[in-house]
């Protein structure tokens, strides 16, 4: 079942639970993914890598706002944003561990002879193309910069 028949079974589900706050998360993602298929076309199918990425999207967004509602003190909107964060991050495809993910940057490194950082953009492009959304884009780079500053 792919990612998408997934949330519309969540719906269901959550209708009848009468659970409104996985409700309103699954019906925020679904109006997401309606939003980048009309984009362009009525009639274009996402991949389940194009979802990933809105889910990503959407997981980035609660996280900034739960960090801004927490530095203006008011933790009950953080608190919802939190928990629509974990509901969204059910749907995405297990994160790689840190070992896991170094391993992939070091063979990208030496895929692409990477030897300074004028190669950054290369390796963290390719290295994006390798864990397809299961790690965030802030750490790979992060990470590849510390490995060619060095």
């Amino acid at each position: 079942m792919n990612i998408e028949n997934q949330i519309n079974e969540s719906i269901k589900d959550s209708m009848k639970n009468k659970d409104s706050l996985r409700l309103e998360s699954l019906r925020s993602i679904k109006s997401a993914i309606l939003l980048e298929k009309t984009k362009f076309s009525s009639k274009k199918i996402l991949d389940e890598n194009e979802i990933t990425k809105i889910l990503q999207r959407l997981v980035k967004q609660r996280n900034d706002s739960a960090k801004i509602y927490n530095e203006q003190k008011r933790e009950d909107l953080a608190n919802i944003e939190i928990a629509q964060l974990k509901i969204i991050s059910e749907f995405l495809p297990e994160q790689l561990s840190e070992s896991q993910l170094n391993e992939i940057i070091n063979n990208s490194i030496i895929d692409l002879n990477a030897s300074s950082i004028k190669d950054m953009g290369a390796v963290i492009s390719e290295v994006n193309k390798k864990v397809l959304g299961r790690a965030e884009g802030r750490i790979i780079a992060e990470i590849v910069k510390k490995k060619l500053s060095n």
